[in-house]
């Protein structure tokens, strides 16, 4: 499991991620905004974008909500 950080709204993030191989698959979370979710190997950033602006509750902005689907995304590609 990797753990980075990010500032959004001008408070930091910690965001936690678990590479699932044999299945192909990351586990995303963000446990301060109460928020997780799978990204695949096979999936592009318009998926993981739309996957994160649908399921994420908190009282984002939809721009920090785009850079926090964005950096996830980059961050499950270098792993």
């Amino acid at each position: 499991m990797k753990i980075r950080k990010t500032m959004l709204d001008e408070k930091e993030y910690k965001i936690f991620l678990y590479e699932n191989k044999k299945e192909y698959f990351f586990l995303a979370a963000v446990p301060d905004l109460a928020w997780s979710g799978i990204v695949q190997y096979e999936d592009s950033i318009e998926d993981v974008k739309q996957s994160v602006l649908e399921t994420i509750k908190a009282d984002l902005s939809e721009e920090n909500t785009e850079l926090l689907a964005v950096r996830i995304y980059q961050w499950t590609r270098e792993m």
